[in-house]
């Protein structure tokens, strides 16, 4: 059969065009094949920088972390040196305290040399406060660090566990400081204790430090013939009182009394036996005032209270105990005897002199008004004491 040249042609130029039809998609799905290639290795090669790059984000945040941390606890060493404050040393090691992981809330116990307690903390309300005291061993030389454990409910955000970490001095155990948490997943691990027992044996020395001239600064502080604070340190605490009462928005009362009729009490039995009976009444009212009440001798017979977290109510409550203590039993030689007092609370405007004088007037209002009386300063009243008039 002879085919026409045309048709030959013809099906020339369809083959070639299905060769070039053929050639082009191939073509195409090369460089499609190509493109979707080179895609995968960009994403490929920016999901390892990206990775690379969190690692290192990670590694740096942590490397700023414990460069932070060591600034803080040298800042902490050098500040804890640069004071001999008892009260200073114990804010600024709870401070530290606090800032470790997991510490929801730190407690620092304290034996000074005297034998008292001081126990301060951070966190804690005061029922908890006397809880967690005492569920805490007692602090002694051979004392470990230990693991404490609280019964509470779920949820209830109370605490559940603690480290209790030893103080120690050169002479033996003399603290504790403890580190809490509320959380019961929580958990106060080695490392914690680790670096609660590294902070103790860095505060200990500045607490020990501030013990010693706490005690040597009480000894000077004292009133040879009473045993109370003397008129320096009544001055001085003070000034303290009215600051931080005024800084905190607190509630400080204060009552200055002193002894009716004494100069008649050492004309008749003697100055000798007027210093028994001074020394007498100091021990009564060392047996009536509050923990947290400081009593001074002022000079003379005169007697000073300052009362820290009181109300003028309180103060009036103190004199009625004072008064009590004096005056329903003889007072070695000189009888039973009777105590005039001026009494206030702190005011807005008033700073540790205008505080003092106006008790100290309401003092010898009282006495001007009659023997065994009491003057409100803030309300100008006189009246007697109850067990005295009856």
């Amino acid at each position: 059969m002879i085919v026409p040249a045309s048709f030959g042609t013809s099906l020339l130029v369809a083959a070639v065009i299905a060769v070039l039809l053929l050639a082009t998609l191939s073509l195409l799905w090369y460089l499609r094949r190509s493109e979707k290639s080179a895609e995968e290795r960009v994403n490929s090669v920016v999901r390892e920088l990206s990775g690379r790059m969190d690692a290192l984000g990670t590694d740096v945040a942590e490397a700023l972390s414990q460069a932070q941390e060591e600034t803080r606890r040298s800042r902490f060493v050098g500040e804890l040196g640069s004071s001999i404050d008892l009260d200073e040393v114990v804010s600024r090691t709870l401070d530290a305290a606090f800032g470790l992981a997991a510490a929801d809330a730190v407690m620092l116990r304290l034996t000074t040399p005297a034998g008292e307690i001081v126990t301060e903390s951070i966190g804690l309300s005061a029922q908890e406060l006397e809880e967690v005291a005492l569920a805490e061993p007692p602090a002694s030389p051979h004392l470990r660090t230990l693991s404490l454990g609280f019964d509470t409910a779920p949820g209830a955000g109370a605490i559940a566990s603690g480290v209790a970490v030893p103080i120690r001095g050169d002479a033996g155990c003399f603290g504790l400081l403890t580190v809490f948490s509320r959380s019961e997943e929580a958990r106060l691990d080695e490392q914690l204790a680790v670096e609660v027992e590294a902070l103790a044996k860095r505060a200990a020395p500045a607490i020990e430090n501030a013990r010693r001239f706490r005690e040597v600064r009480q000894q000077a502080d004292l009133d040879a013939l009473t045993g109370l604070h003397n008129r320096r340190y009544f001055h001085e605490t003070l000034a303290r009182e009215v600051a931080r009462a005024h800084r905190y928005t607190r509630d400080l009362a204060l009552i200055v009394f002193d002894l009716d009729d004494f100069k008649a009490v050492n004309d008749r039995i003697g100055h000798l036996a007027g210093d028994h009976v001074l020394a007498e009444v100091a021990e009564r009212v060392r047996d009536v005032v509050r923990s947290a009440d400081i009593a001074c001798r002022v000079g003379g017979d005169e007697f000073g209270v300052i009362l820290p977290e009181s109300s003028l109510e309180d103060a009036d409550q103190l004199y009625e105990r004072l008064q009590a203590a004096a005056a329903t039993r003889p007072v070695n030689t000189a009888g039973a005897l009777t105590l005039s007092a001026g009494v206030t609370e702190l005011r807005p405007d008033d700073d540790p002199v205008s505080f003092f004088q106006r008790a100290d007037e309401a003092l010898y209002r009282a006495k001007h008004a009659g023997k065994g009386r009491i003057v409100a300063a803030n309300s100008g009243a006189s009246y007697p004491d109850p067990a005295v008039s009856s």
